[in-house]
């Protein structure tokens, strides 16, 4: 029994090497609270077809507000605004300059070679509403680019896509029960 268990264990592990071998660019904490402060930290394991990652653009996804990149060494930020209506102001007309895309540009040798991994942050507060958020991101290598924009139809399900975007699941604050 207990070497039916360590061969199980063994191929599940195997699995799981093969799998982050090809993983996609996922997020290193996938759920959220509505509404809170959260720092997004995008997981890059790889390049384009063995070629080195210079540039991350992310799309900032709608409802994420007042977002901030993390400086890296190697990199420069930039960053993209646009006026955005505020649907949470009083009025619903306010309009705001908020970021909509981050990009991080590596200085020529700072490119993250296809044989390594590293992590791109930036962090903002949530939207109030629970529900899947999309974050799609460009990456673009010495040779060729990903574009890591598929969301599925219907559902969260990323099986089937080739270039699936990061899915945040932005989950309803937990119920504080009062007792006295």
């Amino acid at each position: 029994m207990k070497h039916i268990r360590s061969l199980f264990t063994l191929g599940v592990w195997l699995v799981s090497i093969s799998h982050t071998a090809h993983a996609h660019i996922l997020l290193t904490e996938p759920q959220a609270v509505a509404g809170s402060y959260y720092k997004a930290t995008l997981r890059v394991g790889h390049g384009c077809n063995g070629s080195a990652t210079k540039t991350l653009a992310v799309q900032v996804p709608e409802g994420f507000q007042s977002a901030k990149p993390q400086p890296k060494v190697g990199w420069v930020i930039t960053t993209r605004k646009a006026k955005l209506s505020n649907p949470y102001s009083n009025h619903g007309k306010t309009v705001t300059d908020d970021v909509v895309e981050l990009r991080w540009t590596a200085n020529p040798k700072s490119a993250l070679p296809d044989d390594q991994f590293d992590e791109f942050a930036f962090m903002g507060r949530l939207p109030d509403q629970a529900g899947p958020l999309w974050i799609k991101i460009l990456q673009i290598c010495e040779t060729g680019q990903n574009d890591w924009s598929e969301i599925p139809v219907n559902g969260t399900s990323t099986r089937g896509l080739k270039l699936p975007a990061a899915l945040l699941d932005v989950q309803t604050a937990p119920k504080h029960e009062h007792h006295h």
